[in-house]
């Protein structure tokens, strides 16, 4: 999973348990946060530009992911957003600039709402705020439609023994699933595919990452479920960039728009034709570009 670069590999303790980051350039701190199924590397194309950018790019794999602490436990919003705000402790830093795609951008969301001390901007990519998905999921069918895997994804082992059979054949179908067609057909692809498979077939990241999953479907019958849509159920007071492939088929546009409504000032939003759900990694000039400006326009 240490894939060589102009970055530096190294591992971080953050809220209890052992992180991988990598890491290259100096200066405010950008924190890039994965989603399902990646690890680290989705951010390849992106941490040597905000280096020379002059930023600190921190790409980390989350918990259960890549080469970071596979715990038993701990796989909840509350949990997953205090190892994001323990990380930017742990590596000297005061605040960071969030960025997040998927998980990571629901990750993004959250740890804005409950730990607002250690953000100072978020990026979002391909993730809808947790609120607006729950409103999506009760009231658009085909965001329900759309989201069948976490359905899927709630009973016991079987989903992992899907998802690593065959060599993790099926991480290559997800991506495929929810990507653009011209990403899918393209020479990096057959690359990148291979590498998140390998990423999932490491002993028990499988089960950690649908460990996510899962707890989002207990959580709507629980009182800490109920607790936390109630923390994050407000306006964050950062920046958000918000930046929506329109061929999502995960996240559709649709939701992805509701988000505004937990967004304050200085929100903005993109859309993206042709883009899937992979947005960082099927259009990564463009999403470049865009974070660039967002960043630069802070200062």
């Amino acid at each position: 999973m240490r894939i060589p670069g102009s970055w530096t590999h190294r591992e971080v303790s953050a809220n209890g348990i052992r992180l991988h980051i990598a890491e290259v350039g100096t200066g405010p701190l950008v924190l890039l946060l994965h989603g399902f199924p990646e690890f680290w590397w989705a951010w390849r194309h992106q941490l040597p530009a905000l280096a020379a950018l002059g930023r600190r790019a921190v790409a980390v794999d989350l918990r259960g992911y890549g080469d970071s602490d596979k715990p038993p436990r701990g796989y909840d919003l509350w949990t997953l957003s205090g190892d994001v705000a323990g990380l930017v402790r742990a590596l000297g830093e005061r605040q960071a600039d969030l960025v997040g795609n998927d998980w990571g951008g629901v990750l993004s969301w959250c740890t804005a709402a409950l730990h607002p001390r250690v953000v100072r901007s978020v990026t979002v990519l391909a993730a809808a705020h947790p609120r607006a998905m729950g409103q999506a999921l009760m009231l658009n069918p085909a965001q329900r439609a759309a989201a069948r895997y976490l359905v899927e994804f709630q009973a016991p082992w079987l989903p992992e023994r899907r998802l690593t059979r065959d060599g993790a054949v099926l991480v290559e179908q997800i991506l495929r699933a929810g990507a653009g067609r011209q990403w899918c057909s393209s020479s990096e692809f057959t690359e990148v595919a291979r590498r998140y498979r390998n990423a999932m077939r490491i002993p028990a990241a499988a089960h950690c990452a649908l460990e996510y999953y899962r707890w989002v479907g207990r959580s709507q019958f629980r009182f800490d479920g109920r607790r936390l849509s109630r923390a994050v159920d407000r306006a964050i007071r950062v920046p958000v960039l918000q930046v929506q492939g329109l061929d999502d088929t995960y996240v559709l546009e649709s939701t992805a728009r509701r988000s505004a409504c937990w967004a304050g000032d200085g929100y903005r939003y993109e859309v993206l034709p042709g883009i899937g759900h992979f947005v960082q990694q099927e259009a990564p000039q463009r999403t470049t570009e865009l974070l660039t400006e967002f960043l630069t326009a802070m200062g």
